[in-house]
C-alpha cells in the first residue's frame, strides 16, 4: 500500500484521504487516453465538485471510484481499499460502503418507494427490524415520509431523485458519489437536492458530485476539481468564475 495512504481502520482520522488517485492514467481500446497522470486526494467530510465538458474524463473518474473499470496505470484507493486488488466477489462488498446517485434515478419501477429504499438494506442482509427502523428514517430525511406506498411512476422527477438519495444513504455510506444528480431536474428541484446533499455532508458523509451546472457550483462555493482532456487543470475552492481563463473553453 502507498506510504501516503493508511489502513482502513484509520479512516476515522480526518487527515486520511478517503479517495486517493496516485498517478492514474486510463486508456480505452481506442488507445486514446481518457485520463493522464491524475493525482487527487479527497478527505473525510469534504464536499467536492468534479466539473468539465463532455469527454473531459469526469465519467471515467467516477467509474474508477466505483471499480467499474481499472486504471491503465497508477493506483486508486477508496475507503481504505486498493481497488485494482479487489477480486470480483469483493467489489460488491466494497460498493456497500458507498452511496451512489445517478442522473436517471435508477429506481425499481415495480416496487414502492419504501421497497426501493429497503432494497439496499436487503442486499446487505440487514435484519428486518433494522429495515423497518432505517427506511422510514431515510424517507423523513429527504422529505418523503408520506410517499412510502407510492410507486416511482407516481412521483415527480425531484421526488424520484429524493428516493434515490434515501436509498443511497440508508446503509450509512462513508462516501456519497452523485453523477449529474440534477441533470433531469428543474432549477427548484435541483436546488432542493443540492441542499439535501449539503445537509448530508454536514452529518459527516464525504460527498463527490459530478455536474455541468455552473450556477450551482458558483453559488455553493465548495472545492472544485476541473478536468479537461483527461488532465486536472484546477483544484481549488470556489466555482467556475474563480478561474475564468481555465474554464473559458469548457
Amino acid at each position: 500500500m502507498s506510504k501516503r495512504y493508511d489502513l482502513e481502520s484509520q479512516l476515522k482520522d480526518i487527515d486520511v484521504p478517503v479517495i486517493l488517485f496516485e498517478n492514474v492514467s486510463k486508456e480505452y481500446q481506442s488507445g486514446i487516453p481518457a485520463l493522464k497522470n491524475v493525482n487527487i486526494e479527497i478527505r473525510k467530510g469534504e464536499f467536492v465538485f468534479i466539473v468539465g465538458n463532455s469527454g473531459s474524463g469526469k465519467s471515467t473518474l467516477i467509474k474508477l471510484m466505483l471499480r467499474e473499470i481499472k486504471p491503465t496505470s497508477g493506483r486508486v484507493y477508496v475507503a481504505g481499499k486498493l481497488l485494482e486488488k479487489l477480486r470480483r466477489w469483493q467489489v460488491a462488498k466494497f460498493r456497500r460502503k458507498l452511496g451512489i446517485v445517478f442522473q436517471d434515478f435508477r429506481l425499481l419501477p415495480d416496487r414502492s418507494v419504501f421497497e426501493n429504499v429497503a432494497f439496499a438494506q436487503h442486499v446487505i442482509e440487514a435484519p428486518a427490524r433494522e429495515i423497518r427502523r432505517q427506511t422510514p428514517r431515510m424517507l423523513a430525511l429527504v422529505g418523503l415520509s408520506e410517499k412510502g406506498r407510492a410507486m416511482p411512476g407516481e412521483l415527480s422527477g425531484g421526488e424520484q431523485q429524493r428516493v434515490a438519495l434515501a436509498r443511497a444513504l440508508v446503509n450509512n455510506p462513508v462516501i456519497l458519489l452523485a453523477d449529474e444528480p440534477t441533470g433531469n431536474l428543474d432549477p427548484k428541484n435541483s436546488w432542493e437536492i443540492m441542499h439535501l446533499l449539503e445537509d448530508i455532508n454536514r452529518r459527516g458523509t464525504t460527498v463527490v458530485v459530478v455536474t455541468h451546472n455552473r450556477e450551482i457550483v458558483d453559488e455553493m462555493q465548495k472545492r472544485v476539481i476541473t478536468v479537461k482532456n483527461g488532465i486536472i487543470v484546477s483544484d481549488q475552492k470556489g466555482g467556475y468564475a474563480y478561474a475564468k481563463n481555465e474554464y473559458s473553453s469548457i
